[in-house]
């Protein structure tokens, strides 16, 4: 039986960490005084009163500084040389992006949604975009035509910037839908995505293309000034019920991303840094992204899918020396075995985190074994913005633990009682994590849900919808998801989507969808299907339900298993009790069975 705690030395720090003890540095914290730090010498928009933007704090002041010609991104692709980025050519390019905007009358407020692969023409359109004050949403390249769709539609996007590609397989067929899109802008061959094979500029009815709008655009910064309540990005988290919801953060949300780079991840001016999330998920977005860039540290960039050989290779050759990835990925790795990790060497790597769902035992003891290094697990939200709860590299390490709370976040177990809140002060007792409100990431509303946004925050408490406990020791223990959202690969997937994508087949009456235990991917997506008369049960038409769904939803969202029911269990008032299928499915307790419609 392993132990039960990984006790840190001065031999694990190869680096002296940012933050030496957690106590101290937690007493002393400002939020404010790492404001005035990020702030202290920020550039001024186009001359005018310093503002705060993300872009301009996290791209321009290296770019004017000594910094300047520091590699800010090194992308890679299969089959090519590295492309290195400097601070000054990002600079320069995000200008020229922000102007593009500007002379096709987009300004801010203005929603802006990218659709593409890991290419440098996704991170100028993103920082590009927050420059001009419009509000950016990245969307993961997987998804298909109905998700698309659905947060288009929701978020009103003016303006997407996507491939030729994938243009012509997922967003042709819906532009028709989306009547608040007055542009696409389309990324070319030579702006660096592989995935625009074949779409030669100009040659797609209705789009512009980016190489031609950004040629006729000034590389000066643009004349916009933000904020740091001025919104920012806009990102999609799925719920149990009715459709993605629409979370807003703000510029301010930089304060959050430079604190949590500095203490969670504990960049250093010289760290070679990789995120292995998709922009379009939160993670990809504040910490592939803005937390770096924020710290002035080299980012890379690979645009192939995942590869274990490959992978240990960037390490090795990119001489990486912080790690930020996910459970289901290094799931993966362990399943390849010890001995492909053992082909290389690491003497960069220093530091190796953890997000998306909570990361097994076995998993961070793999890490010191097999790669001389623990994995370090966090614990964030969309809804949070940035990294709330870590294991830092001060900290000795309680496998399965999510950390403490980082400097400036209170955290603490809650119950409801008697219509009100209760604080747990006993440790060890199971509750709702909560966070008291007032750190700068925080979202400022879910988009055009009001009631929905207030039902997330009791007094000074935001509700994380996330059952949990603390120990004696102050160590945070994730316990479940309060609600039935899917959690696969460390991607939020939620069940009512699934299932309409589902019933729009002609054989569907039907759907329920839950999340299945999956030892390296979380979960799997199954879902039960009655059918409508005239249909049969037949293994043809699984399969065929299967690849509906997967083109209607994208892979990485379709369900893996479907199976037929004559009838699935609703209440009495018609929802379907995802909960009762999941207790079925895995022999558990079915718990009240009061609603329950007879018959079901």
């Amino acid at each position: 039986m392993r132990a039960p705690l990984i006790p840190k030395a001065a031999a694990d720090l190869r680096v002296a960490p940012n933050m030496a003890d957690w106590s101290v540095t937690c007493a002393a914290f400002s939020w404010e005084r790492v404001r005035e730090e990020l702030c202290a010498g920020a550039p001024a928009a186009n001359g005018a009163v310093p503002d705060f933007n993300l872009a301009r704090l996290a791209v321009d002041r290296h770019a004017l500084g000594t910094q300047a010609d520091k590699v800010a991104l090194r992308l890679l692709a299969p089959g090519a040389p590295a492309r290195d980025v400097s601070y000054r050519e990002l600079y320069l390019q995000t200008n020229r992006f922000a102007n593009a905007l500007r002379a096709l009358g987009v300004g801010p407020g203005d929603r802006v949604f990218v659709l593409a692969g890991r290419v440098a023409a996704l991170y100028v359109a993103v920082l590009g975009a927050l420059k001009n004050g419009s509000v950016v949403t990245p969307l993961f390249s997987a998804f298909g035509p109905e998700p698309i769709a659905t947060r288009a539609r929701i978020g009103q996007a003016r303006v997407l910037v996507t491939t030729g590609a994938l243009y012509r397989r997922k967003v042709e067929k819906i532009r028709a839908d989306l009547p608040a899109l007055a542009h696409v802008i389309v990324i070319g061959d030579g702006d660096g995505d592989g995935a625009g094979a074949g779409a030669a500029p100009g040659a797609i009815a209705g789009t512009l293309d980016y190489a031609t709008c950004m040629a006729g655009a000034s590389d000066t910064p643009p004349d916009c000034s933000t904020g740091p309540d001025d919104p920012a990005l806009l990102h999609f988290t799925s719920g149990t019920t009715g459709t993605p919801k629409g979370a807003l953060h703000v510029h301010g949300a930089a304060v959050t991303h430079f604190a949590t780079g500095r203490y969670a991840l504990d960049l250093h001016a010289d760290d070679v840094f990789w995120c292995t999330a998709d922009p379009g998920w939160v993670t990809g977005t504040s910490y592939g992204i803005l937390a770096p860039l924020l710290h002035g540290v080299t980012s890379i960039v690979d645009e192939a899918d995942f590869d274990a050989e490959r992978w240990y290779r960037i390490l090795q050759d990119e001489q990486v020396s912080v790690w930020y990835t996910a459970p289901t990925a290094i799931r993966m790795l362990m399943k390849a075995g010890p001995e492909l990790a053992r082909k290389y060497r690491f003497p960069r790597l220093r530091f190796i985190a953890s997000v998306g769902e909570p990361l097994n035992p076995e998993a961070v003891w793999w890490g010191k074994e097999v790669l001389g290094l623990p994995i370090h697990d966090n614990w964030w939200q969309t809804e949070t913005g940035g990294i709330m709860i870590a294991n830092t590299p001060c900290m000795d390490i309680k496998p399965g633990s999510m950390g403490k709370p980082l400097p400036g976040v209170e955290a603490c177990i809650v119950r409801h009682k008697d219509g009100g809140l209760e604080v747990v002060g006993q440790p060890d007792v199971e509750g709702e994590l909560a966070l008291r409100t007032g750190w700068p990431s925080m979202f400022r509303g879910y988009l055009d849900q009001e009631e929905r946004y207030r039902k997330c925050f009791a007094g000074d408490y935001y509700l994380s919808g996330d059952l949990a406990r603390r120990d004696a020791d102050g160590y945070f223990w994730f316990v479940g998801r309060a609600d039935d959202v899917i959690k696969s690969a460390g991607h939020l997937i939620g069940p009512f989507e699934v299932e309409s994508a589902l019933m729009e087949h002609a054989a569907v009456a039907e759907a329920g969808v839950i999340g299945k235990p999956d030892p390296m991917v979380g979960e799997v997506v199954k879902a039960f299907v009655s059918l409508k008369q005239g249909f049969e049960p037949t293994e043809a038409l699984r399969l065929e339900l299967i690849g509906h769904a997967r083109k209607r939803l994208g892979a990485a969202v379709a369900p893996k298993e479907i199976a037929f029911l004559p009838v699935l269990p609703r209440t009495r008032s018609g929802k379907i009790m995802r909960r009762l299928l999941k207790a079925r499915e895995l022999g558990l307790p079915e718990g009240d069975t009061s609603t329950l419609e007879a018959g079901a």
